[in-house]
């Protein structure tokens, strides 16, 4: 398994140069490390903010299982949504509230054809709301599909 989290990860993370913020590194509750954050405030509604994870290396023909860390806290704070590289059109992962300010986990499969996904795009888009925000840690690929919970 690879471990993309922010604070140790050995992923080669980008911000979309084309898309209309950035996402920041928030420090987290407990004081270990921080994850990736878009607050409420940043942007207009219908802004988009995208964090591009830089895949290298998988196998063609072989699945993969993403799983990671979300939060969406806040009213109407807006989506987040997760595409993959070879499938630009739709997201493979949408999620527009939280019922609470808690963190969740998110599980997408990948799987590789001939051609390989060499990338994973996390995606905000800013809703109405004022105050909370939207983040993402904890990011880890592993070989093989995803386990059940």
């Amino acid at each position: 398994s690879v471990d993309c989290s922010f604070s140790r990860g050995v992923c080669d993370w980008k911000q979309d140069a084309d898309d209309d913020f950035d996402w920041n590194p928030a420090d987290r509750d407990r004081g270990d490390g921080y994850y990736m954050a878009v607050p409420a405030f940043v942007g207009q509604k219908k802004d988009m903010g995208r964090l591009k994870l830089l895949l290298t290396d998988l196998k063609p023909k072989s699945s993969y299982c993403l799983i990671f860390s979300y939060r969406i806290a806040g009213e109407k704070v807006g989506k987040l949504r997760v595409f993959l590289a070879n499938k630009k059109t739709a997201p493979v992962w949408e999620q527009n509230k939280g019922k609470d300010e808690r963190w969740r986990t998110g599980k997408i499969e990948i799987f590789q054809a001939a051609e390989t996904t060499n990338n994973v795009t996390f995606e905000s888009e800013r809703g109405k709301g004022k105050t909370g925000e939207i983040g993402v840690d904890n990011v880890i690929l592993i070989s093989g599909l995803c386990p059940e919970d």
